[in-house]
């Protein structure tokens, strides 16, 4: 085997656990494990609750608004609504005036659920950002968005 020249990091890091990478991931990680233990009181998965979320938000979104908004493939949305859909919480209409997309909305068991979901869910967000300076909220935002625009999303 060849010896190969050692890779550059892209910023000085002493391991891994020092990369932005790492830290975004871990800090996902964290994240999502919050959001399943909280949701499962609320019978949710998290692509269920962001799914409730959009359409309090945007009433009238198609699978395909849904799947790109929950960050997740199109089948993985269907069943997503699919759940919802029996769950008693979302309605789409069979037909449209026009155009193929189907517009879902919440029923007033999926405005309930969401509230009472929401709830546990804010409380996980005030828990993670509750150190991080309301000052420097905008610029934590700005940047994240900056790197996601970065890799082409």
């Amino acid at each position: 085997m060849k010896d190969r020249a050692p890779v550059p990091p892209p910023h000085p890091a002493k391991d891994i656990t020092e990369h932005v990478g790492y830290r975004l991931k871990k800090a996902s990680a964290a994240l999502r494990g919050a959001m399943d233990k909280a949701l499962r009181e609320h019978d949710l998965t998290v692509p269920q609750y962001s799914c409730l979320e959009l359409l309090d938000e945007q009433p009238g979104l198609s699978n395909a608004d849904l799947a790109r908004g929950t960050f997740v493939t199109r089948q993985s949305a269907n069943v997503v609504l699919r759940g919802l859909k029996d769950a008693g919480l979302i309605t789409q209409a069979t037909s449209t005036d026009h155009g193929r997309a189907l517009p879902i909305h919440l029923t007033a068991a999926g405005q309930q659920r969401l509230h009472a979901a929401r709830s546990a869910v804010y409380a996980i967000e005030q828990r993670m950002i509750r150190s991080i300076p309301a000052r420097r909220m905008t610029a934590l935002l700005a940047d994240l968005d900056t790197m996601a625009e970065a890799l082409g999303s």
